[in-house]
């Protein structure tokens, strides 16, 4: 338990990510769960604040594909990771491409599409973004 809330203070975690952090570190599997669902019972571990905080972090940098797969490798299910991508919209998106773009250097635009395409950004914004950034 007390290596659990050393790792929960340095930053939040999902359940998933605390028990691989736990096993790795040599704790035994049923102290793990009874950790897990302690610290899930008072409130420290909550899948879904965790989504939503990580969602809101990244979204100034990545599109939804690369928080997708972050959230995924994380351990957040798909209906959870959904949810939380939910609250992202499309202005959002094109406000973080054009960042992006703007610092890219590039005025190319397939370049400028592929390193877009790489942080994980919808195609429509994509080429909405290259459009404007040829202006």
């Amino acid at each position: 338990m007390a290596v659990a809330l050393r790792l929960l203070g340095v930053r939040a975690h999902s359940r998933s990510e605390l028990r691989s952090k736990l096993r790795r570190k040599g704790c035994a599997p049923d102290a793990i769960e009874a950790a897990v669902e302690r610290l899930a019972g008072q409130g420290y571990l909550d899948d879904a604040a965790f989504a939503e905080s990580l969602v809101s972090r990244r979204s100034a940098s990545r599109g939804p594909g690369a928080i997708a797969g972050e959230l995924a490798a994380k351990g957040i299910d798909r209906e959870t990771a959904r949810a939380a991508l939910a609250g992202t919209d499309r202005e959002a998106q094109l406000e973080a491409a054009l960042r992006l773009a703007g610092r890219a250097g590039s005025r190319d635009s397939r370049v400028l599409a592929g390193r877009l395409i790489r942080r994980g950004f919808d195609w429509d914004v994509v080429r909405e973004a290259c459009r404007q950034a040829k202006t």
